[in-house]
C-alpha cells in the first residue's frame, strides 16, 4: 500500500518556502520530516542576534511540528548545522537545554558547514506522529 505523503506548512510561515521552493515538512505515514528550520522572521530575513536566531529556529520548528499534530517530544532524530561550531556551542548548548531539559534526550548529529544562505543555525528533524485517539 502506497504511503500518502502530505506537505505540511505552519500558519503565517511561508517566505522562504515560497521563495525556495519547498515544504515545510512532510507527512509520510506516522513520520514527519521536517525541512531545515532557521531563526527566520515571517518575511524571510534572518534575525541578527546568534542565540536569538537558535531560539526562533526552535520556534519555526515547533510551529511546523504543531502544523503537523506532533510536539517537541515527538522528535527521534535531530540534524543540526552550524557555520562555526566552536564558536557558536555555548549559545547553542544553553538554548538547548531549555527546549529538552531533561533525559531522554532525542539522538543529535551536528554538522559544521561553510554556508546556510545567511543564516548561522539550522535544525532538520525526524519525528513520530502520535497515534490518533
Amino acid at each position: 500500500m502506497p504511503l500518502n505523503n502530505q506537505p505540511v506548512f505552519p500558519a503565517n510561515r511561508h517566505a522562504l518556502y515560497e521563495q525556495h521552493g519547498y515544504s515545510a515538512a512532510i507527512k509520510s505515514g506516522d513520520l514527519v520530516f521536517v525541512s531545515g528550520q532557521v531563526g527566520s522572521r515571517e518575511d524571510g530575513t534572518p534575525e541578527p542576534d546568534f542565540k536569538k536566531q537558535v531560539a526562533l529556529a526552535f520556534e519555526n520548528l515547533k510551529a511546523v511540528l504543531a502544523a503537523a499534530d506532533c510536539s517537541l517530544d515527538d522528535i527521534i532524530d535531530v540534524t543540526t548545522f552550524h557555520t562555526d561550531p566552536e564558536a557558536q556551542f555555548g549559545d547553542i548548548m544553553e538554548v538547548k537545554a531549555g527546549i529538552f531539559p531533561a533525559a531522554p534526550y532525542p539522538n543529535w548529529t551536528a554538522i559544521g558547514v561553510n554556508w546556510l544562505a545567511g543564516f548561522d543555525f539550522e535544525i532538520k528533524v525526524i519525528a513520530r506522529a502520535p497515534a490518533a485517539a
